[in-house]
């Protein structure tokens, strides 16, 4: 079995390098393939209110038959609960689905600016955690700028921010950002699919030279920018090939040449309710 490496986020908790997205798992095809992932080394299972499979995350999760504390359950507040009371009405409502004692990283899953009720949705998610109902808090999406006001106001700094991030759109400004602050960059979408990254002549020519594959060298792109991917599969041999990237690496010459691909994001609406997330 594969073991995938981990880093300390900024509160101290390990965060794998490459975790499981789990949009459209759903049913007892998607808790098998959880499962199967799970027992291939995922780690970090990554899902929302808005997947509608919380309740089927959390089933993978029992009948992994690991120990809770091995594995990290992410799941993320919908824009419609933001405010205090409404993010607190929200945790209750996954920790149901999830059959679960905690969640182990909160995120809010956009900003959902022109309502401007992320600041109270934070704080009802930093007294979340100091109740230990979650371990970890978050966000997804969130600009610069969000983030200042967000550490500004309430002193509290978000472990992750889950943002767009593939070789299209390498977020540079954004990570650098992340970096001084301690924030852990994490890659929703990070093979750009339904676009035409992975027959990219850059991609192939340096697959060949590693003698991996094209989505692996994209995963290994994401590692070494300090980012962590979550990619989506239900197939088990794909789930095994997106998770071994970790026994090779690139050359500085290489990811330069991948970010070389830059051509900007590629979903301009409201991620909160796109499927590739």
């Amino acid at each position: 079995m594969t073991s995938i490496p981990g880093i300390p986020l900024n509160d101290g908790t390990a965060f794998p390098e490459l975790g499981l997205g789990t949009y459209k798992l759903q049913g007892d095809a998607g808790i098998d393939a959880m499962v199967a992932a799970i027992g291939s080394g995922y780690r970090l299972l990554d899902t929302a209110v808005n997947y509608q499979n919380e309740t089927e995350v959390g089933e993978a999760v029992r009948r992994s038959g690991l120990d809770r504390d091995e594995l990290i359950v992410a799941t993320k507040i919908p824009g419609r609960d933001h405010g205090y009371d409404g993010a607190l009405a929200s945790a209750r409502g996954s920790l149901d689905r999830l059959g679960l004692e905690r969640i182990d990283l909160y995120l809010i899953h956009w900003p959902n600016p022109s309502v401007d009720r992320y600041l109270d949705t934070w704080r009802a998610m930093i007294d979340l955690r100091a109740q230990g109902i979650v371990r970890s808090i978050g966000v997804s999406n969130f600009t610069a700028p969000m983030l200042t006001r967000l550490i500004d106001e309430t002193g509290v700094t978000p472990a992750v921010n889950q943002v767009e991030l593939h070789p299209y759109f390498p977020q540079e400004a954004l990570r650098t950002f992340h970096a001084e602050r301690g924030i852990r960059t994490e890659s929703w979408s990070p093979l750009a699919r339904r676009s035409e990254l992975l027959t990219e002549p850059v991609i192939l020519d340096i697959a060949a030279v590693h003698g991996v594959t094209p989505r692996q060298v994209v995963l290994r792109w994401h590692v070494e920018l300090d980012a962590t991917p979550i990619p989506k599969s239900a197939d088990p041999a794909r789930q095994r090939e997106n998770m071994d990237v970790f026994g090779f690496e690139l050359s500085a010459d290489e990811v330069v040449a991948i970010s070389g691909l830059e051509r900007g994001r590629l979903w301009d609406g409201d991620p909160d309710t796109h499927e590739e997330m």
